[in-house]
């Protein structure tokens, strides 16, 4: 499949993007939204296996983040400005008609992002995206609250004492992670080099999300669009691991406040679905967005 990459001005900086494969008659591209805030594209690459299903599959790493340019200012890393660079990359790369997919932050950035109600946008998928920082705290919460005590307690001595940049915190961080966030085992390398990105040149995730998955410290700590949901007049699918740090909880909090969404409870999988089971999580994505394509809902009705 033909691979291209490159980068796009944008603010004064640049934005680095791989574009993968070229899209069929009568499918739209897809644009993947990593997530973090401050993470990379990296652990994303198995979705570039969407382009085998005749879909133009875009990646590209968000301002500060992997590739692309990484400026120092912590005050410039908003919403308002990710949610501006959706927009720049789709209209340099000709995407302006077509699908979005979010994992995590980046499934919170493509709700900002269709809430400016941008013409073209074909569906949403919501790949483990709370609506609520909130919410996202009280669940993540409850299952920190079923780590062994030991490593709760680290934690916790960590966060009380600022020292969490500590690798016994990292370290008892992974007891977490390995549960919720990625259980394939071991981790491949495309989720390794996206957390050594975070560890290496944190500004962004430190910035706007804070220490760790669940100790959120950040700019976006009081972060909701939980009242206005019911705006996203697209189709879109909301997807979580059953054993997801974005919990099925979070699942119907997105789908129930989204008219029309679909729910998907991913069986056995967590936070990176896509990454544990990759064939199907993209025969997941396939169903929706042809049904999309062709105007039609699960239930067989036209789709809204």
């Amino acid at each position: 499949m033909p691979v291209t990459e490159g980068r796009i001005p944008f603010r004064g900086f640049e934005t680095w993007y791989r574009a993968v494969g070229e899209t069929e008659d009568g499918k739209l591209p897809v644009l993947l939204l990593h997530g973090g805030p401050g993470g990379t594209h990296d652990y994303l690459e198995p979705l570039e296996a969407v382009a085998e299903t005749g879909r133009r599959a875009v990646f590209y790493d968000q301002l500060g983040c992997g590739k692309s340019d990484l400026p120092d200012d912590p005050s410039m890393y908003t919403v308002e400005l990710f949610v501006d660079e959706v927009g720049v990359v789709q209209r340099a790369l000709g995407l302006d008609d077509g699908h979005v997919f979010g994992s995590s932050w980046g499934g919170m950035l493509a709700m900002e992002y269709a809430l400016t109600q941008p013409a073209g946008l074909a569906s949403l998928v919501l790949a483990s995206s709370p609506a609520s920082i909130p919410q996202w705290v009280e669940e993540t919460g409850k299952l920190r609250s079923q780590l062994p005590p030991e490593v709760q307690a680290t934690l916790q001595r960590h966060e009380d004492a600022g020292t969490t940049d500590d690798p016994e915190y990292v370290e008892a961080c992974l007891a977490f992670y390995t549960r919720h966030v990625c259980r394939a085992d071991p981790w491949p390398d495309c989720v390794n080099r996206s957390f050594a990105f975070i560890e290496e040149s944190g500004l962004v995730y430190h910035t706007m999300n804070g220490p760790s998955e669940f100790h959120v410290t950040g700019t976006l700590r009081e972060w909701s669009v939980v009242d206005r949901l019911g705006e996203i007049d697209v189709p879109t699918l909301v997807v979580t691991g059953e054993h997801d740090e974005a919990t099925p909880v979070i699942n119907r909090t997105v789908s129930e406040g989204i008219p029309g969404a679909e729910s998907r409870i991913y069986p056995d999988a967590s936070h990176m679905a896509h990454v544990e089971d990759t064939a199907g999580y993209v025969r997941l994505l396939d169903d929706f967005l042809s049904r999309v394509e062709a105007g039609v809902a699960r239930d067989g009705q036209p789709a809204s």
